[in-house]
């Protein structure tokens, strides 16, 4: 196995859910480079591959695909947020989740539903027919948490998502 190859699996092996672009910058290697090693690793079966919400990302094979889409989430930085916040209160209304992060109830909606697709939470309806959420596993998605850091590249995303989501919130308010 080549140099670079071999710095690609460990990557993927230290940083389970890494998306494509973030390895590419982590690694500082040329996409094409990026693309010709991790589609040699998938291949031979070292590693695996699973899109979620438009992201590619990369796995070693330990992981089954529950686990897969929460270390993938948890490389986000608002989802990871109300993880956590789960796992202190095991459940939240929406509203509350909203107030903890200080977003829009609008972000902390598409969140919580793309969680809940995704099965890594539980949506049900408390008084006055509020959205609660908890989390379907809490033990294993602690361990998950555990395991992952967001990126910088990431973070920024995220934070860049909020401000604009934020800026439609106020705008709409004006209204």
């Amino acid at each position: 196995m080549s140099t670079v190859t071999e710095q690609v699996r460990s990557h993927v092996d230290s940083k389970p859910g890494v998306h494509f672009n973030a390895l590419a910058a982590d690694l500082d290697i040329a996409t094409g480079q990026a693309q010709y090693h991790l589609r040699k690793l998938r291949r031979a079966g070292d590693i695996v591959a699973e899109e979620i919400q438009g992201k590619t990302h990369y796995y070693s094979r330990e992981y089954d695909p529950w686990e897969r889409r929460v270390l993938a989430f948890a490389r986000r930085e608002t989802a990871r947020t109300i993880l956590l916040h789960l796992l202190e209160a095991e459940s939240l209304s929406a509203d509350e989740l909203a107030d903890r992060l200080g977003v829009a109830r609008s972000t902390v909606s598409w969140h919580v539903s793309a969680l809940a697709d995704a099965a890594i939470l539980e949506k049900s309806y408390g008084e006055r027919g509020r959205v609660v959420v908890a989390l379907s596993d809490p033990d294993a998605t602690q361990r998950l948490l555990a395991v992952v850091r967001p990126s910088l590249t990431d973070r920024l995303i995220d934070r860049f998502t909020r401000l604009v989501d934020e800026g439609l919130a106020a705008a709409s308010d004006d209204d």
